[in-house]
């Protein structure tokens, strides 16, 4: 009596049971298996066990967990969606940017101040410093001769 089992059937390919079907002998081997990957899918594992299966599918997917914050943010994006709500009005678009570069350019002098003003705190407080080492120095008895 003859197997069924490697039997071709109609020009179909030769395949075992065994090899067969979506997860059959190529199972993760088109995994992207570098140290980088494996080392962030134990780390995964290690602080939350559903991110390390997520980049465990990731990896056997094929692909760079390097790619994984950008995929899914184009898909948080798409499900709970950032929609462009300037509705495409160039001018409004010219005075946002505008804004954001005045507040940029605000920020950027406000640490500016406060980094001279931490200048000038040290300075002062080297002054006083100094000038109480010099009182000390005067009244000290060795300074006086004794």
């Amino acid at each position: 009596m003859e197997s069924t089992e490697n039997t071709v059937y109609e020009g179909t390919p030769r395949r075992s049971k065994r090899c067969s079907g979506r997860y059959g002998a190529d199972f993760g081997r088109k995994g992207s298996w570098t140290g980088y990957n494996i080392a962030a899918m134990v780390l995964g594992f290690v602080f939350f066990w559903p991110v390390g299966l997520v980049i465990l599918y990731w990896i056997i997917r094929g692909r760079d967990v390097r790619d994984l914050p950008a995929a899914a943010r184009e898909k948080w994006s798409a499900m709970f969606g950032r929609t462009d709500r300037s509705g495409g009005n160039i001018v409004f678009e010219e005075y946002q940017q505008t804004q954001y570069d005045r507040i940029r350019e605000i920020k950027e002098e406000i640490k500016e101040r406060s980094r001279r003003f931490a200048e000038f705190r040290e300075d002062a407080q080297r002054r006083a410093d100094q000038e109480e080492f010099n009182r000390f120095m005067s009244s000290s008895p060795a300074a006086n001769g004794q």
